[in-house]
């Protein structure tokens, strides 16, 4: 790992704690129809269980480490089908080697301990594979159509900060007990637990977010915080304050960054494709999930939710994917991903068009570049050591 004020001296830029030797890579699982922009574009993917299987092992065969597979409960904003997030990981994994796959998952929805006992036979079967992403949910209509509560954004993660205990808790102790305002959990054992090592104590633990609770959550609770895209100065302002968090909890936090894909051969070809995608939105599924998540986005106290400040432009890629500027040319999208490591970034997150050519591209023709460049700047970390 380099050090903070080696790299800022080095890059003239503002980074956060320690740099990752390797940028690591995932990508959404189409698990939910409509592809990962909501446009009447051609988007060759499919949210069949076949294709998945096919594309898991693809990803893992062309440098991938993570998938993540979305949870939508109700048909709407273009997402008419979707198969459920914990099973369907299960299956990715069962059909894959080494790709970890990340189930998203609502407290309200769960109970903690049914989440933990899944999760562990998952890590079993899998040989350790499996994680968690904590979402805290912004589709109000999903709790109150099942005649689920609908709390107030702080509440909503206030109530992920005690699922994320709660999880932890029983995935590494016996006889459980937690007294909380949400869960009540009275000498719990949970076996056999998942698999543990001294590297990988338990499964891993995501929570996404943009607001001020969320970036609590994820210093105080998770091994990892999901950031929707972002530009260089939203990545620094989002990385310095939940590492400030992780400091005070004597912990570190891992830093995951959403972008949508788009690699050509050209940088006009490129630009092109993302100008198409935009023209051909589907206007009313974007508005509609611009005035719900807006709202959720809205009601925090500070105005800093997810979505808050979205265009409709941003929104068409659903978590503001295109505000990370992975589009152009492999080398432009290699730079721009290594600037993002050097700022602290240890994961992309991927979206594509079509994910099976483009996953297999993006392994030929830019991960390689990205790799190049860390070793390039190893070399001269160590000559100006």
């Amino acid at each position: 790992m380099f050090s903070r004020a080696s790299h800022a001296a080095r890059f003239g830029l503002m980074t956060t704690e320690n740099v990752s030797d390797h940028i690591k890579f995932a990508y959404w699982v189409p698990n939910v129809s409509g592809g990962l922009v909501t446009s009447d574009i051609e988007q060759r993917t499919s949210w069949d269980y076949e294709y998945n299987a096919k594309l898991a092992r693809t990803a893992e065969n062309n440098g991938f480490d993570y998938a993540l597979s979305q949870v939508r409960y109700e048909a709407s904003y273009g997402a008419e089908f979707q198969h459920e997030s914990t099973s369907f990981s299960l299956a990715l994994l069962l059909a894959t080697e080494r790709l970890k796959v990340i189930a998203a998952v609502h407290p309200g929805l769960w109970q903690p301990a049914v989440l933990a006992k899944f999760g562990a036979t998952a890590d079993q079967l899998s040989g350790g594979r499996f994680a968690v992403n904590v979402v805290s949910g912004w589709f109000k209509d999903e709790f109150t159509h099942l005649g689920e509560p609908w709390l107030e954004h702080d509440e909503r993660y206030r109530r992920s900060a005690e699922f994320l205990q709660v999880l932890r808790k029983i995935w590494t102790e016996d006889n459980v007990d937690f007294r909380g305002d949400f869960y009540r959990i009275h000498d719990f054992t949970l076996k056999p637990k998942p698999l543990n090592s001294a590297d990988r104590p338990n499964p891993e633990l995501f929570q996404g977010g943009n607001s001020s609770a969320a970036r609590f959550n994820g210093g105080h609770f998770a091994d990892w915080y999901f950031s929707n895209g972002k530009d260089f100065d939203g990545v620094t302002d989002q990385l310095n304050d939940i590492r400030s968090h992780a400091r005070k909890a004597n912990r570190e936090v891992k830093f995951g960054l959403n972008g949508f894909i788009i690699a050509r051969d050209t940088e006009k070809e490129a630009q092109d494709t993302l100008r198409e995608i935009i023209d051909k939105a589907n206007r009313p599924a974007v508005e509609g999930f611009r005035s719900a998540v807006q709202q959720a986005g809205a009601s925090t106290s500070d105005k800093r939710g997810m979505w808050a400040d979205s265009t409709f432009d941003d929104l068409v890629q659903y978590n503001d994917g295109f505000r990370t500027k992975l589009i152009g040319t492999p080398e432009q999208i290699a730079e721009r991903i290594a600037a993002y490591r050097r700022r602290g970034v240890d994961l992309i997150l991927g979206g594509f068009l079509h994910f099976q050519e483009e996953i297999e591209y993006f392994g030929a023709n830019v991960l390689p570049l990205v790799r190049e460049i860390e070793q390039a700047d190893r070399e001269r970390e160590l000559l100006s050591a």
